[in-house]
């Protein structure tokens, strides 16, 4: 099918009587038929990413402008009576949790885009991560059933399916096809599990709780089956192809595991070719070194997945001796290495009745990279000292990237265009030239404030509509979103904005320029604190919000069920770029680079990419606070107290005092005091204000100030918003991709 047939085909589609639904997936099967006409011929040698998460997002409208045809739809079905935006109702496919699941995404998308054979596979849940509501302030989970409108994007390859083996059961992995368009057609094949029903639970849910043991079971089936159902077909294609030789296996595949959950994809591609093939053992681990590659996204030691011994043994009984043969494998390397029994202690891939993916992934892999010049150091000189000493040569970083086709040329078609008529339209297809718009800065500054404001009006639209909050025009966008942990510190955020709150209502903060604060989040089900953070935000909103004596000035949102779709609004509408972790913490983020492709300000710790944002755009830019990681860690190690604080800051004492004084209402929970203990107190795991957020309160809420008082001149703001822009095309995913395919992969 060409570009005719398929025009006149959506030419020819009745419209009259059918819902949102019917016509979307009409459309949609119509869209799929005619890119799949375009699917380009194998490439000689495949990439290969392993992720437990991909946050796809909604593929409609994404598939149709990649595709070329979007614009076409859009004025057909305009003649047709029918806005496009309607569709804007299907809801996303939300396989993911955050930035490690939007990441693979957009790798997917820059690969194709670039032309790059890369696939990814993973699971296909039958509910993403959960839908959020929020009742009385708290975080309510329920079922995403994304797939209620359909799935046209996606082919069941019936003949395809695979039977995956545990102790106690065998499932049916039954592979989807996800076709992602580009330059070439790459797929993203997701597993489906089936059989009995303790079978199917395995692809039901996103991250089942793993505080049970039969959730921890759970958890390891799911890593186990994509792993191995994905390792199980491109070993036997493989020997299809070229025999049972697999000498030549890593000329034709690489395989990169997105952290530690696929790792058992290297045992798993041990056990396969020495028990089903007959290869030696030492020559399937030699071939699986050549074969797989290792990306760690954190440095949190609850994220470095260890699987209890029994646990492996139980359900994997092969995996578990397979492992057991890697673990005495690697003793035997580092003996011969002359390491200490420390060094081999802190390598070793099983301990403690425990194995580590983390040991076992730089053991196995080719190559062990992070995802920020800072993470990657961290890594060398930090959580993988030992390693890196011995196999130096194994580590290097590849900062994240965003896919701008999304997240700029989609998400703000009135940038895109301004952009267009600044420099030509040449930077759609090469990133780089976005660079031009340095040279017209000064020229572009009254236009690009008319975008802002449009996005930013769009998005207030928007906000009423799904959250019931009206914004006035005018007012200063600063958005957090992400995922809610503490080390993100979105309760600092809340601490910052009582505090402006508190100075606003007493006349100390005098000019203020009207402001609102946007926050979206999801927390993990089990993740009491930050649940809590939830409901404080949530009540500060309540009372900021009503608040007729401040609310023309000052607002707070908490936007439910923060995703794909929610973000692609933020980013264009934001003016200030909230990305405020723990320094050391946050291994790089995305959504800092989203916010600088958009023309948003940082406000920002020196962490992850907020780093290499300020060496591109300038600091004088962006707005840069709090202790950097030397502080950190000097800190910790001669002691911080945050009582001091507390007595000796009026900010301090007043923000923390609300959690027990009877402000905001917790419901009964007892939450609020728990994270006022959290912070002066501690716990058994953590000492008081393990986060510093305390610590950075102050020079927080001072960066905060002057970015409202530089506001006022909005064409001198504009002028730093636009620096941001045009800087950030080493930030595109186009760029982390080519790397990845030059210095790991060997793929073009």
């Amino acid at each position: 099918m060409n570009e005719v047939e398929f025009t006149e085909q959506l030419k020819g589609l009745k419209t009259d009587g059918k819902t949102t639904t019917e016509l979307y997936n009409e459309i949609s099967a119509l869209a799929l038929n005619y890119g799949l006409s375009k699917a380009t011929a194998p490439a000689t040698k495949n990439a290969y990413y392993f992720s437990m998460e991909f946050l796809i997002g909604r593929s409609f409208f994404n598939n149709l402008m990649e595709l070329g045809v979007l614009e076409t739809v859009r004025g057909i079905l305009a003649e047709k009576g029918v806005d496009i935006n309607v569709f804007e109702e299907i809801e996303d496919a939300a396989l993911g949790n955050g930035g490690l699941g939007r990441l693979a995404a957009c790798f997917l998308d820059s690969a194709a885009g670039v032309g790059l054979p890369l696939h990814g596979y993973g699971i296909r849940y039958k509910y993403g991560l959960f839908k959020q509501a929020i009742e009385n302030g708290f975080q309510v989970e329920l079922p995403d059933d994304w797939q209620r409108f359909g799935d046209p994007w996606s082919i069941r390859r019936e003949s395809e399916k695979r039977l995956i083996k545990f102790a106690d059961m065998t499932v049916t992995a039954v592979p989807y096809d996800m076709p992602v368009f580009g330059k070439r057609v790459n797929f993203l094949r997701l597993w489906q599990a089936e059989g009995s029903e303790k079978a199917q639970k395995i692809s039901e849910y996103l991250y089942p709780a793993d505080d049970t043991e039969d959730g921890k079971m759970l958890r390891l089936r799911q890593e186990y089956f994509f792993s191995a159902a994905a390792v199980g077909e491109l070993v036997e294609k493989h020997a299809k192809k070229h025999g049972k030789n697999f000498d030549n296996f890593a000329d034709f595949n690489v395989i990169q595991l997105n952290d530690t959950h696929p790792v058992l994809a290297s045992a798993e591609f041990i056990r396969k070719l020495t028990a089903e093939y007959k290869v030696p053992f030492p020559d399937a681990l030699g071939i699986a070194k050549k074969t797989f590659a290792y990306t760690n996204h954190t440095v949190l030691p609850e994220a470095l997945e260890c699987w209890n011994a029994d646990l492996v043994k139980k359900i994997l009984p092969d995996i578990y001796s397979v492992l057991i043969k890697i673990h005495l494998r690697q003793r035997e390397e580092l003996t011969a290495l002359k390491c200490s029994a420390e060094e081999i202690s802190e390598m070793s891939i099983y301990a403690s009745d425990r194995f580590s993916m983390a040991n076992l992934a730089v053991y196995i892999g080719k190559s062990v990279n992070g995802v920020a010049k800072l993470h990657t150091e961290i890594l060398e000189n930090n959580l993988f000292k030992t390693a890196y000493k011995y196999y130096p040569e194994k580590f290097q970083n590849k900062t994240n990237g965003i896919t701008q086709r999304r997240w700029l040329m989609l998400c703000n078609k009135e940038l895109s265009e301004l952009i267009d008529e600044t420099i030509g339209e040449k930077w759609r297809n090469d990133i780089s030239l976005l660079s031009g718009i340095n040279s017209h800065i000064r020229d572009i500054t009254d236009g690009f404030i008319k975008v802002k404001s449009k996005k930013k009006s769009q998005l207030f639209d928007y906000i009423k509509k799904h959250e019931g909050v009206e914004i006035p025009d005018g007012f200063i966008v600063y958005s957090q979103v992400k995922r809610l942990h503490e080390y993100k510190r979105q309760l600092m955020t809340a601490f910052a904005i009582l505090g402006i709150y508190k100075g606003l209502k007493s006349g100390s903060i005098k000019d203020f320029q009207p402001s609102v604060f946007i926050f979206g989040a999801k927390s993990a089900p089990a993740y009491r604190r930050a649940k809590a953070i939830i409901k404080f935000i949530n009540e500060i909103a309540v009372k900021v919000n009503s608040d007729e004596a401040t609310n023309g000035l000052l607002k707070v949102v908490f936007v439910r069920n923060y995703n794909v779709s929610y973000a692609e609004k933020i980013v264009a509408g934001t003016d200030v770029s909230l990305q405020v972790s723990t320094a050391g913490l946050e291994a790089s983020g995305t959504g800092n680079m989203k916010f600088m492709m958009n023309g948003a300000v940082t406000c920002g710790t020196m962490d992850g990419a907020n780093i290499e944002i300020v060496e591109l755009a300038g600091l004088e830019n962006n707005y840069i606070f709090g202790e950097e990681v030397d502080g950190i860690e000097r800190l910790k190690k001669v002691g911080y107290d945050p009582c001091k604080l507390l007595k000796s800051n009026t900010l301090h004492s007043f923000a923390a005092s609300t959690l027990i004084d009877g402000t905001f209402s917790d419901g009964g929970s007892g939450d609020f005091k728990e994270l006022y203990d959290a912070l002066t107190v501690g716990a058994s795991w953590h000492k008081p204000d393990n986060y510093f957020v305390l610590h950075d309160l102050q020079s927080y809420v001072d960066a905060l100030l002057k970015i409202n008082a530089d506001y006022k001149n909005k064409k001198e703001f504009a002028v730093k918003q636009l620096k941001n822009i045009a800087n950030s095309a080493y930030f595109s995913s186009d760029r982390t991709i080519k790397e990845y395919a030059t210095d790991i992969w060997e793929i073009e």
